[in-house]
């Protein structure tokens, strides 16, 4: 199960996804920054909205993994569970299978920003403005 430091994580969204990592996002407001990151490398199954609140991670199910195993072909080193609230009512079960997984804390912009502090970065996909 995925061990979070504590924080306001209530909003998350996907930053990135190549096919193989997936960079989760979490903060209390990601208009303009998020600071936690989950990667996950190596996926081999991702079953989960691009944005989402407040995810209650914990352990999978039997018919879980066994529904991952059969996906997959194996059972991969990762296997994360998370439920969230349907925007429709209800409750959405989440699933995600993967090589590894990391938890990266730290302030992330989601706007150019120069003179970061130590410990701030820009996300992967904000770029220098252009000079004139």
């Amino acid at each position: 199960m995925i061990e979070l430091p504590e924080g306001s994580w209530w909003d998350w969204d996907v930053l990135h996804f190549d096919g193989s990592q997936l960079r989760l996002a979490a903060g209390h407001d990601l208009t303009y920054h998020h600071g936690l990151e989950v990667v996950f490398t190596d996926v081999a199954y991702l079953a989960c909205p691009t944005q989402f609140r407040d995810p209650r991670f914990r352990e999978p199910t039997l018919d879980e993994r066994a529904f991952v195993h059969r996906h997959v072909g194996e059972e991969p080193p990762v296997i994360v569970a998370f439920d969230v609230d349907a925007p429709a009512g209800g409750v959405l079960t989440c699933l995600l299978a993967a090589g590894s997984v990391e938890v990266v804390p730290g302030l992330v912009y989601r706007y150019w920003r120069d003179n970061l502090a130590a410990g701030e970065r820009p996300a992967p996909h904000v770029l220098p403005p252009e000079q004139s």
